[in-house]
């Protein structure tokens, strides 16, 4: 077989008419023809760190969203199910992506759970790692958020990294504002990547220690626009990725989008290619093609590289997406889940003054980090919303062994009514919920208990939602048919008077207690700076 076009070769840093042979999966030779006319043809793209879960769809599902965008590979770490249902959620993912043609690298996920201060629903030890890092399946060790254990040696993670290194894998990090003293420790202990730089002062001090800074371009984190200038003085040393991408936004870009972002503002081609092709390929080690003789046919026809507009897919020398139509099928996922609590009163998430000021949550749009506010806690008997200032509660609830509800409150979201929540709540994944009044709260946490899981939105005696009946965080559905209906109870959402891009996703991670400042689970609100529980009321 042949395909014929401009051929974009990241090698020689050239684009020449050319026509590539293939046979059996693999390229065999790539000849100069400079008659040759088509599209611009390019190496399939990667996405370098991915929580695919976060799409609220599964591998499958997936896989035939990200193909009409040229993806052809995921670095995918499945850390969100398995916080749910533990080697049985890894083992789900694994399963469902070889029914599709999309290569998924996975990750051992290192850190289930995330910390020892939230409910989730599963451990994994070394040992569980050990038996993970040894499937041909699982590339790496996932994200290292624990990075306190990692600088004060704790000995369960200390084991984790040993048996990624005997078994020559590379190492994730997750180490958000890590600077100094504290970030040698944490790079000096084998930890290759950070997607967590927020600055670009941060990204370079991390790659003159040598670890590699993956540009992270999500649906609530967007980091592109302050770190994109490591791609003038450190191309070899960075990467593109999504991290958590809505379905949404799925259905609208993956990769390719921002590389039409970068190309258009003056970055090298190149570079900007060679950053979820050869880099990501090489630092993994993956079995993907790079328009090379004797590699995988794995490429993509574009109409222009300034548009990314994706015309055809190939993977392992067979079309899988031909302009606007997936060429594969996908049939749906066996069904597994975890989900043990009852309903909620107003009574259960009451919060009686118990002093003269609150600790508060300071959310802010596109970020995962948040500030911690100290408000005055009024003088009523009992502290309620005030969505006049802006001022609403936010409740976890304990899916797995039903405790008592968790109640906080925070800032940023702009409610004037109304409440939203959510089962998609990292990294436990627990239900979360933020509202203007108690009793639409109760009834969109009661939602997602009588659905075992999804998202629902609460107001005037109507609650809508949307079921993730796979671990409480994903659907089997297409990620059109997600994203339909995740887009219309975003809306709603935004009528209440929230003016977040991604409401949905904010809230999400608002229980992800790994990134500073303060953020909230079921055993209440906690120190993200100090990594410690802290009391709801400040004397």
């Amino acid at each position: 077989m042949k395909v014929c076009g401009k051929i974009v070769d990241i090698y020689s840093r050239n684009i020449y008419s050319g026509i590539i042979h293939f046979n059996n999966g693999i390229i065999e030779r790539i000849d100069r023809n400079e008659y040759s006319q088509g599209p611009f043809i390019m190496p399939g793209l990667i996405d370098s760190h991915i929580h695919i879960e976060s799409s609220m769809i599964t591998p499958g599902s997936f896989a035939k969203a990200a193909v009409s965008r040229g993806t052809t590979a995921v670095v995918s770490d499945p850390h969100e199910i398995a916080n749910v249902l533990g080697m049985e959620g890894v083992r789900f993912m694994i399963e469902d992506s070889k029914k599709v043609p999309l290569k998924f690298f996975f990750g051992a996920p290192s850190c289930v759970p995330a910390t020892s201060f939230e409910r989730n629903g599963a451990t994994l030890d070394h040992n569980d790692i050990k038996k993970l890092l040894q499937l041909p399946e699982i590339k790496f060790l996932s994200e290292m958020m624990n990075f306190p254990g990692v600088i004060y040696k704790d000995p369960e993670v200390i084991k984790k990294l040993d048996v990624a290194k005997k078994l020559g894998k590379p190492v994730d990090g997750h180490a958000p504002g890590l600077t100094g003293e504290s970030l040698g420790k944490y790079i000096s202990a084998g930890i290759s990547t950070d997607h967590e730089c927020s600055t670009i002062e941060e990204a370079r001090e991390k790659i003159s220690l040598g670890m590699k800074v993956l540009i992270r371009e999500g649906s609530a984190a967007r980091n592109l626009n302050a770190l994109k200038d490591l791609y003038r003085t450190n191309p070899e040393m960075v990467m593109l990725c999504s991290d958590d991408l809505h379905p949404e936004m799925l259905a609208k870009r993956h990769i390719n989008k921002l590389i039409v972002q970068l190309v258009s503002a003056g970055y090298d081609l190149f570079d900007v290619i060679r950053s979820c092709t050869v880099n990501p390929a090489n630092h993994y080690n993956l079995n993907i093609g790079l328009l090379q003789a004797g590699q995988p046919a794995d490429f993509i026809l574009v109409d222009d590289y300034k548009k990314m507009n994706v015309k055809e897919t190939w993977i392992n020398g067979i079309k899988v997406y031909d302009r606007g139509s997936v060429l594969f099928a996908y049939n749906e996922a066996n069904s597994i889940n975890k989900f043990n609590c009852s309903d909620v009163s107003e009574e259960d998430i009451s919060v009686p003054l118990k002093g003269d000021y609150l600790r508060v949550i300071q959310a802010v749009d596109k970020e995962l980090l948040t500030r911690e506010l100290i408000v005055p806690a009024g003088n009523e008997k009992f502290v309620h919303a005030n969505p006049g200032i802006d001022l609403l509660k936010i409740v976890v609830k304990d899916r797995y062994y039903d405790s008592p509800p968790s109640v906080g409150f925070i800032k940023g979201f702009g409610l004037k009514r109304g409440a939203f929540a959510s089962s998609v709540a990292h990294d436990s994944h627990n239900i979360i919920c933020i509202g203007a009044k108690d009793k639409d709260i109760v009834k969109a946490i009661n939602e997602l208990v009588k659905l075992k899981g999804g998202l629902a939105v609460s107001s005037d005696r109507k609650v809508t939602s949307l079921q993730l009946k796979i671990a409480g965080i994903m659907s089997d559905r297409s990620c059109e048919e997600v994203a339909f209906d995740y887009k219309a109870l975003s809306r709603r959402v935004n009528s209440f008077g929230c003016k977040l891009s991604a409401p949905f996703m904010t809230l999400s991670f608002m229980a992800l207690l790994v990134i500073p400042e303060l953020k909230i689970s079921d055993n209440g609100l906690f120190d993200g700076k100090n990594f410690c529980n802290v009391p709801l009321f400040v004397h």
